[in-house]
């Protein structure tokens, strides 16, 4: 059986092993303002998404993982259409996510429906691409 729900302090460890990307007191706000879900299968947390809201209007997925050993099962889709339809029923339409150049996101994205929408050249050695899919008439 697959749960996916707003994450909670319950939840930190587990977090902190997937996501070495945000600090304990963002972490913290996030929780706070339920901007965290996690995936769990068959009684073992299975993944985390985190998303914030882009020019303070639209949602913008900043982090989607599956644990090692849990990937190739349908559990990051399953994680983004959950986040899309509860942005859809909070009245969003249009939502944004990235990935470096050089990274397979890219393809699982495209394949969920986002079209790129461009990208950022920074210090870093690989592209950040943005993704963009409007929530208006999706099926999710």
């Amino acid at each position: 059986m697959t749960e996916i729900r707003l994450a909670n302090e319950r939840d930190r460890e587990f977090w902190f092993a997937l996501d070495k990307h945000i600090v304990a007191a963002e972490l913290e706000k996030k929780l706070r303002a339920s901007e965290c879900y996690v995936l769990v299968a068959d009684g073992v947390p299975a993944g985390i998404l985190r998303y914030n809201l882009f020019w303070d209007n639209t949602p913008f997925c900043t982090l989607l993982v599956v644990a090692d050993g849990m990937r190739g099962r349908g559990y990051g889709s399953a994680l983004m259409r959950r986040w899309e339809r509860d942005m859809a029923a909070r009245g969003y339409r249009t939502a944004l996510t990235s990935s470096q150049s050089d990274e397979e996101a890219q393809g699982f994205y495209r394949r969920l429906g986002y079209s790129d929408c461009g990208y950022l050249l920074a210090d870093e050695k690989a592209a950040e691409l943005f993704f963009k899919k409007s929530l208006a008439c999706d099926d999710n």
